[in-house]
């Protein structure tokens, strides 16, 4: 049983999800403001966490930061009443996997977590570190170093070079890095993509116009090189 907490500060958009949750057999704990959530994430290591972004004491925004500079990796989909691009995508950018919009459909909201659930049990086994030249990954700390240097990867970069790396020599389509690593349709473009194996070129490659670990497949998408 899938273990989900929800934080939200309107009593009745609390209870309502809690009880559709629970119809749908998941375990549900609920917290009404950040404090309190992020003391029931604390004890209950949950399997998904439901965040309200305009919660009093701690809003959302600060909470998915918190949890994230802890290596918390808990999959985030976010609540919002706010519509304008630029808030999903600060609350995506900073550890978010997927968010709903108010006011929103149940029946949806539950195909989301659904959906964020089944990748996060992905059959396909996710390495813990990754080494490469003179380059070391630890994925369970977020911590990357090339020739002893420490590096900084952004949480999406982590997530792109881990699945790239559980699938070493394989092809990953941009559309499969897409909805493993963003978990979204609409936002971002798989230009967006591009843009993240450029910058990890750019830090792990020693040559980043001739990559040879991190190989275009083109017209398809990309893959990872071990022995190059």
């Amino acid at each position: 049983m899938s273990r989900i907490i929800v934080i939200e500060d309107d009593v009745a958009i609390l209870r309502g999800l809690k009880d559709s949750l629970e119809y749908e057999s998941y375990e549900v704990y609920t917290a009404t403001d950040g404090e309190q959530g992020y003391r029931l994430i604390q004890e209950h290591c949950p399997d998904l966490i439901v965040l309200d972004l305009m919660i009093p004491r701690m809003d959302g925004y600060e909470l998915c930061r918190k949890v994230r500079s802890e290596g918390i990796a808990t999959p985030i989909l976010m609540l919002t009443a706010r519509s304008e691009e630029m808030d999903r995508v600060h609350g995506l950018d900073i550890g978010a996997d997927d968010y709903v919009t108010k006011p929103f459909s149940v029946p949806e909201l539950l195909a989301r977590i659904r959906a964020i659930l089944r990748r996060a049990q992905s059959p396909t086994a996710l390495p813990e570190n990754l080494r490469f030249d003179d380059v070391i990954v630890d994925f369970t700390c977020f911590d990357v170093k090339k020739a002893e240097q420490v590096l900084k990867l952004s949480r999406k970069e982590f997530g792109v070079l881990r699945l790239l790396a559980a699938r070493a020599g394989q092809v990953v389509t941009r559309n499969e890095l897409l909805d493993e690593v963003w978990g979204h349709e609409s936002y971002p473009t798989t230009r967006t993509v591009d843009n993240h194996i450029a910058s990890l070129r750019a830090k792990l490659e020693d040559d980043p116009s001739e990559p040879r670990h991190l190989i275009t497949v083109h017209g398809v998408g990309y893959k990872l090189v071990i022995e190059a």
